[in-house]
């Protein structure tokens, strides 16, 4: 299917996958293979160097910046840390740690790898943060080498510097889908800080809508979607199993301004009828 535009100013995509009830927060997170887990509180960053070693050494972070413990946020932040198994939270008071980082009052920061960010929690939020304000944060830009799509994370999806995603659209439960889960990962280290890879379980009838509006039929499943955010332009290619080559090649040629395959005009309007 050739790239397609919609030509609105909003990702029509984004419009489509927020329509309807607030969802509340997921019910788990799914940890990502070669990261440890952590069930312990936060980690004190006594300086800059532990702090610097303690966000490498993770895809997603946390660190709570206090120039006041005693300020009620602060307990707010043990107990939320105990919430996130995949997540590791640090807390520090050393003004040569926040002056490293640009801070200059107390505030928490979601570091991510995948897109270099470090995202900070407004002030106006830290000052009345409860336990829900924090999880929300970070399931929200919970954003890893891959991520897997759902009710939150498609809010920080849209909400990165990275305009490029390409989404596996696999059901989880099918045979063969932690190899090829393994395979994505290794062809989204080729594009770090090009594309952000996504994963869309499409055994999930909440993301039905998601393959629909790539107008793709569920005998094409699995496929990739490769989508720009910035002008709504997208291509699909259905897929037997996931191959680093393909991969690369489909991105590509996505990047290049190419279209993978030719678009068939009644093979499209007989995609749009059965969806």
């Amino acid at each position: 299917m050739e790239p397609t535009s919609p030509g609105c100013v909003l990702p029509l995509l984004l419009l489509l996958l927020t329509c309807g009830p607030r969802p509340g927060l997921p019910a788990e997170v799914e940890e990502p293979p070669d990261e440890p887990s952590v069930s312990r509180g936060p980690v004190w960053l006594m300086d800059v160097l532990s702090a610097v070693d303690f966000v490498a050494g993770a895809e997603v972070t946390l660190i709570g910046f206090f120039q006041d413990l005693e300020m009620p946020a602060v307990a707010v932040y043990h107990r939320v840390a105990l919430e996130f198994q995949d997540v590791p939270f640090g807390i520090t008071n050393h003004s040569e740690v926040l002056s490293h980082y640009n801070i200059t009052g107390s505030t928490v920061c979601l570091f991510r790898l995948v897109d270099s960010q470090q995202l900070t929690l407004e002030d106006q939020a830290l000052a009345s943060m409860d336990a829900a304000t924090l999880s929300r944060f970070v399931h929200t830009n919970n954003l890893r080498l891959v991520t897997e799509y759902n009710a939150m994370t498609v809010l920080g999806l849209f909400n990165t510097v990275i305009q490029i995603h390409l989404l596996l659209m696999m059901d989880k439960a099918s045979p063969g889908f932690e190899e090829n889960m393994s395979t994505y990962r290794r062809a989204a280290q080729l594009f770090q800080g090009e594309i952000l890879f996504v994963l869309v379980d499409s055994g999930q009838k909440d993301n039905r809508k998601v393959v629909s509006y790539f107008r793709l039929r569920a005998s094409q499943l699995p496929a990739l979607a490769i989508y720009r955010t910035l002008d709504d332009q997208w291509d699909t290619l259905p897929i037997s199993q996931v191959d680093v080559d393909q991969v690369k090649e489909f991105c590509a040629g996505f990047l290049a301004g190419e279209a993978s395959r030719e678009a068939d005009k009644s093979e499209d309007a007989t995609a749009k009828e059965e969806l």
